[in-house]
């Protein structure tokens, strides 16, 4: 605590405290799996016994009964003596917010309980970082986790820091401050207090604070990337041979430039818009054709689709994206943590695989990336493929971002343009640059609109009549796009609409009828589109992908939306023949160059703008790209490949 604070206010260099980042030890061997987050979301654990005790106490404190099953699956068996002893842990559970904290310890504690008990301080100081997890930090800065805890009237948010970090509650970890004084610190409290190296003339370091669950994740991935690199053996003879005709064999330049990457380092970046997926897709056809076990994950069901329709069957074999190979070579992200899709584990535990190409990289969080990394065998080949313009991972984490930033691995960045007026308009958008194209096929069609009235009016007119009538996609290709679902024209208003005018009805299971349209959120980041089939006692029946999905009745209303309106970060890895994205004058606080990059390329033929925000549109696209989340990850890497070039 005392070189914490030393630091903090400069009076001690870092280095006198701090020891530089052990690498680990290479071995020839896999780490054991790391648990993923289950893909199935909380619907998928099951019903969960309430203690009698649990229930009494949560009545005891004023807090709702349906509380019981989540705190149980937050704070395990013992979660009754665990709030007894400190209320406020309740904060643990999802949902609950530190007012309903702090009126359930005020009815456990009366008197005793106050804004500065260390319980409370320490409990807020978690439950900010992980809201900050939420906006994709790893840590934060400790004057921004100190400036947090003063909005929720702690006395001595400085101190309150101090000892969440002295009771272990909070890990501290220095950081290289990079030359801009920035480093990876991004939207939450600034550059993370950057020191000068002190009196040995060190690299100036910044001190930040984070949870352990979060460092344990950047650790094992920045182990896991290293790994892989330092177990790879580049091929000799006649496999150097086979890859070198592959890569001459490939369709572009860039795919010839990607094979070749691949040929050589077990971890290589790739970067590229969506006509570039074409190029990972003929990676991985090329290392099957040479005998490898190759397989390449999207973010989605709807990006693992197109996928396979890119790697196509091989000449003489029937079967999705490639079966020269052990089963399928698409799959998703989820389906593979989760062993429903790839190709199992070996005896080690490892995926039994040799080279894994992950598409849509941006939208991994750390946690799914290390659980990845960490089953991948020694010697094997990791290929991270994503667009950087688009929106970022909906958990802690810039896996793809830091990776590039840090320049440990060879990187490839895609030359091929997206086609077609749709191609331009997004290409010049991801260069901050708004322009007109010629769209003689009414590929790009600009409606303005005066208020959000006329928005919700000309958006069910574009989806039910002129896109079908003018385009000829039909209203159920068709996907709407806009900012948030609250507001005069968001998605609630906007799937009210649709509805009413596609498939009108009664709401009859909890506001859903058979047909309609709707999107399935199981967990952060993971939206599945599908439609109603039926309802009952059990819960919704839903088809997504070809598959019937149930959701449990008290899951409905958190996990199910209405799907005709989406907004754009449910709309990342998937795309749909048209899209209509609407911007009410209402949003245009909401807009940055990621969100406008991302919801214009979600249509592969045609793209509606219903334009309501006049300046906004071209100011948003214009300002910089969205400042970086906070992370370790590039630091971490960035050690260990200082360790490996002293090691060598």
């Amino acid at each position: 605590m005392a070189a914490v604070r030393a630091v903090e206010s400069g009076e001690r260099s870092a280095a006198e405290f701090f020891a530089e980042p052990r690498p680990a030890p290479r071995t020839r061997r896999p780490a054991a799996p790391r648990p993923a987050p289950a893909p199935g979301g909380p619907e998928a654990e099951g019903p969960v016994a309430v203690p009698e005790g649990l229930a009494g106490l949560l009545a005891e404190g004023g807090a709702p009964a349906a509380l019981g099953a989540r705190a149980v699956r937050a704070l395990g068996e013992g979660a009754e003596e665990v709030l007894r002893a400190d209320p406020w842990q309740l904060l643990a559970v999802p949902g609950v917010l530190p007012e309903q904290a702090d009126g359930f310890a005020r009815a456990l504690l009366g008197p005793a309980c106050g804004p500065g008990d260390e319980r409370r301080t320490g409990a807020l100081a978690v439950w900010l970082l992980e809201r900050a997890a939420l906006s994709g930090h790893t840590v934060l800065p400790p004057s921004a986790l100190a400036e947090g805890l003063g909005r929720y009237a702690v006395p001595d948010p400085d101190g309150a820091v101090g000892s969440a970090v002295d009771e272990g509650a909070v890990l501290a970890f220095e950081d290289d401050a990079e030359e801009d004084g920035t480093g990876s610190a991004g939207t939450a409290g600034g550059p993370g207090e950057p020191e000068d190296g002190g009196e040995d003339g060190g690299r100036p370091v910044r001190l930040l604070l984070g949870l352990d669950r979060y460092a344990l994740a950047e650790e094992g991935l920045a182990e896991g990337l290293a790994r892989l690199g330092s177990t790879f053996v580049p091929p000799g003879g006649e496999e150097a041979e086979g890859w070198r005709r592959a890569a001459a064999a490939a369709p572009t330049p860039s795919a010839a430039e990607l094979v070749g990457a691949a040929a050589r380092s077990g971890l290589v970046v790739h970067t590229g818009g969506e006509a570039a997926r074409a190029e990972p897709a003929a990676l991985v056809a090329a290392a099957r054709s040479l005998g490898l076990r190759a397989y390449a994950a999207a973010h989605s069901e709807d990006g693992r689709r197109r996928l396979a329709e890119l790697l196509g069957p091989p000449d003489g074999a029937a079967g999705d994206g490639g079966d020269a190979g052990p089963g399928p070579a698409a799959l998703t992200v989820d389906g593979l943590l989760a062993g429903r899709e790839g190709p199992g584990r070996d005896e080690e535990g490892a995926y039994a695989l040799d080279l894994l190409v992950v598409l849509d990289a941006p939208q991994l969080d750390v946690e799914r990336a290390a659980a990845l990394v960490e089953s991948l065998p020694d010697g094997a080949r990791l290929v991270l493929s994503g667009d950087p313009h688009l929106l970022g991972a909906a958990g802690p984490g810039q896996v793809l971002a830091d990776l590039v930033a840090a320049r440990v691995c060879p990187q490839v960045v895609s030359r091929t343009p997206d086609p077609g007026p749709v191609g331009e308009l997004v290409s010049g958008i991801g260069a901050g640059e708004l322009n007109r194209v010629e769209a003689p096929g009414r590929e790009v069609v600009i409606v303005p609109v005066r208020d959000a009235g006329e928005a919700v009016h000309r958006t069910v007119q574009l989806v039910c009549d002129s896109v079908p009538r003018a385009i000829g996609v039909p209203a159920e290709q068709t996907q709407v796009i806009t900012p948030g679902h609250g507001g005069a024209a968001g998605t609630r208003v906007l799937n009210a609409a649709l509805k009413e005018r596609l498939n009108p009805g009664p709401g009859r299971f909890g506001g859903f009828d058979p047909g309609d349209r709707v999107v399935h959120s199981p967990g952060p980041g993971r939206t599945a589109p599908g439609t109603v089939v039926s309802g009952d006692a059990e819960g919704l029946r839903l088809e997504c992908a070809g598959r019937t999905v149930t959701v449990p009745r008290e899951r409905v209303a958190d996990t199910v939306r209405h799907g005709w309106a989406i907004t754009a970060h449910q709309a990342v890895g998937m795309r749909w023949p048209a899209a209509v994205v609407v911007l009410p004058g209402d949003a245009a606080q909401l807009l940055d160059r990621a969100w406008v990059y991302t919801a214009f390329s979600r249509g592969e033929r045609h793209l509606s703008v219903v334009h309501g925000v006049d300046q906004a549109l071209p100011q948003a696209v214009a300002q910089g790209p969205a400042r970086q989340r906070t992370t370790r990850l590039r630091t971490l890497l960035r050690a260990q490949a200082a360790a490996e070039r002293s090691a060598g």
